[in-house]
């Protein structure tokens, strides 16, 4: 064995490339690359790279230390938008369970623009955060998705993490850390329910393509459907995005083109706080006319008129999660992954369909 002196402390950590890139059938430059992070390298030599390294102890044996010195005791907070109240909330579990972990907690905004969000991932790795957490979903195209994997390949590098937080997962052999909710349960239940309470014709408001939590939530909405014999009718399905203004004009546009339906799904709390507006302005009573159903369970939908029945999301243990798994990978070993349920809140906003 090799002795860790000043003189031949180099000549070590050479030898030792070269056998990782012996086991993965690679250069020792491959090797490199994805040890730093810095330059793309194909997913499948990747992984073929990372598995020779851990069957080797190369990490353990030769940059643990100098990874775990190289981190800054920070967790960044990727989001959308912290104004919006599911971001608020599970952005307080983050900011919490950061503070307990001793953790100074920075918060990064993206505004919904894919190419902002990857630009300030790289920079949290510059800055040498020990977790990067993304919450809230952006369009996700094959070459995002291909960006993404190797942001995340560079933050494990550096011995950081990326953290997925109400996002799916990415490909299996990406180090990630993954929190996410049940969208897709949660909108078959609560579709379910107003089939339940005789509602056949059911518009669905907000879908936004490409972006996962949209996605989940139309298949649970189609497969109940799907379960009571009934089709989707593509005429009751209105895309755009998660706001109260866009609920407030897609109503009213339904309104206007006299669609036939007896309740409404909106695919957030805030696009039904529009909803529910459009209604009492065009005289509709709500549940008596027409039912109206949200998604999130932020505490808006406690104060609304009517008192607004929907999916309940745990957001502030989805941020505490996101942390403490993130931060404490080896007391949870091979367990980076936890989807957590949702479930119905009913409250006054759901009426039996009329005959």
């Amino acid at each position: 064995m090799a002795r860790r002196s000043a003189a031949d402390g180099a000549s070590v950590e050479r030898r030792t490339i070269k056998e990782v890139a012996a086991r993965a059938g690679v250069s020792p430059a491959t090797v490199s690359r994805v040890i730093g992070g810095t330059y793309p390298v194909a997913a499948a030599t990747r992984a073929r790279v990372r598995r020779a390294m851990r069957e080797l102890d190369y990490v353990v044996n030769a940059n643990a230390r100098a990874l775990v010195a190289a981190t800054s005791n920070t967790v960044a907070f990727v989001v959308n938008d912290v104004t919006g109240p599911f971001f608020a909330h599970i952005a307080r579990g983050v900011e919490e369970q950061a503070t307990a972990e001793g953790r100074l907690c920075l918060v990064c905004t993206t505004h919904g623009d894919p190419d902002r969000e990857l630009a300030l991932i790289n920079l949290m790795r510059e800055q040498r955060a020990e977790a990067v957490i993304l919450v809230g979903g952006v369009p996700e195209t094959p070459e995002y998705q291909d960006r993404m994997a190797k942001l995340a390949d560079a933050l494990d590098g550096s011995g950081s993490r990326l953290v997925l937080c109400g996002r799916p997962a990415l490909n299996q052999d990406v180090p990630q850390t993954v929190v996410e909710y049940d969208n897709e349960g949660g909108a078959f239940a609560m579709t379910s329910y107003l089939l339940s309470s005789g509602h056949e014709r059911i518009a669905l408001l907000g879908t936004v393509d490409d972006l996962p939590t949209s996605t989940g939530r139309v298949h649970g909405y189609e497969r109940a459907l799907r379960g009571r014999g009934l089709s989707m009718d593509p005429n009751l399905m209105v895309k755009g995005p998660f706001a109260r203004e866009f609920g407030y004009r897609a109503t009213r546009d339904l309104l206007d083109r006299k669609a036939e339906f007896s309740a409404i799904f909106a695919m957030t709390d805030m696009v039904a706080a529009g909803v529910l507006f459009a209604l009492r302005e065009a005289g509709v009573r709500v549940p008596d006319d027409v039912s109206v159903v949200g998604y999130d369970d932020i505490p808006l939908a406690e104060d609304l008129y009517p008192a607004l029945t929907t999916v309940h999301v745990p957001h502030e243990e989805l941020g505490r999660a996101a942390v403490r798994m993130s931060l404490n990978r080896s007391e949870h070993g091979g367990g980076q992954y936890l989807k957590m349920g949702t479930h119905i809140v009913i409250r006054d906003s759901v009426g039996p369909a009329r005959s």
